[in-house]
């Protein structure tokens, strides 16, 4: 019989790549997590690593014990659903990422709905950046997330989640002046100073390729992730940004907005095989009446 702890283990290495990296985010030790793989090698009866130098890489059977356990897992959480709508009054402790303007703006209305209507419900919110908090709610340390996607930066289908768009809103550039109505709206700020966000994010790599496709390459003055920030300092003259619908609400004043083509997609990204969760579709339920409720 397949250890179920082990195979969350060669699932984590297929996503992380390194035994090392595992280690890391799961707080074993490399050698601890080299023993258990080593023990379901022996309980799978083939091998499931090849060594190249000091790396592992996944056998293709190892590959597809990959997808079964995406599978088993999805399946227990659809037990875990089934059990939790099978009782009486709705009781459950909801983890819950978030990205700073949904945070600010989405969460506080919503939560508020659910307390008064589902007391029994209880909430811890994470500040957790899309990218981070799609990688918590897989590996279970988040229940679910608000995550967001961009037109130039679309993330995959996860074959460990579920995402549910709860809303679309548009980009504006903030800056000082208005944008040249002749041509691309960024085009009158090729040579400007920008405010982006830390590199790696997916509003840093948004807001770069976006300024790529209008042809130029942006020249970064600040990194601020959180967008009132970033707006303080543009009316200030320190530069300009690209924000979303979201972070345009109460600004600083001398500001312009100039709205681009392009979108930000926000979610509900939660495991596979969650849907059925009362807790979860009562969550689903506030936000998505929140967003409607947005000026």
């Amino acid at each position: 019989m397949l250890d179920l702890h082990r195979l969350r283990l060669l699932r984590e290495l297929a996503y992380r790549d390194t035994i090392a990296a595992v280690a890391q985010a799961l707080a074993y030790t490399p050698s601890a997590v080299s023993q258990q793989l080593a023990v379901l090698e022996r309980e799978a009866g083939v091998p499931l690593l090849e060594r190249t130098g000091r790396r592992v890489r996944l056998t293709p059977i190892a590959r597809r014990l990959v997808t079964h356990t995406e599978a088993i897992l999805g399946q227990l959480e659809r037990a875990e659903s089934s059990i939790a709508a099978s009782k009486a009054q709705l009781t459950d402790v909801l983890r819950i990422g978030a990205f700073p303007s949904a945070a600010r703006a989405i969460l506080p209305p919503a939560l508020a709905v659910l307390g008064r209507d589902h007391p029994g419900l209880e909430f811890t919110v994470v500040e957790a950046d899309p990218v981070d908090a799609a990688d918590l709610t897989r590996t279970g340390e988040l229940d679910v997330a608000l995550t967001h996607d961009y037109d130039h930066v679309p993330q995959p289908e996860h074959p460990a989640l579920t995402s549910t768009v709860v809303l679309t809103e548009p980009l504006f550039l903030a800056s000082t002046r208005p944008s040249d109505p002749a041509g691309h709206p960024l085009a009158s700020f090729r040579g400007a100073a920008w405010v982006l966000g830390s590199p790696g994010t997916l509003c840093r790599l948004a807001a770069e390729r976006i300024c790529q496709a209008a042809g130029f390459e942006p020249r970064v003055r600040h990194q601020i992730d959180d967008f009132p920030t970033a707006l303080a300092l543009v009316a200030a003259g320190h530069g300009v940004a690209i924000v979303p619908g979201l972070a345009t609400a109460d600004p600083p004043a001398g500001l312009t907005f100039t709205q681009l083509p392009e979108h930000r997609r926000v979610a509900l990204t939660h495991r596979r095989g969650g849907e059925l969760r009362p807790a979860l579709a009562a969550l689903r339920a506030a936000v998505t009446q929140a967003v409607a409720d947005l000026p």
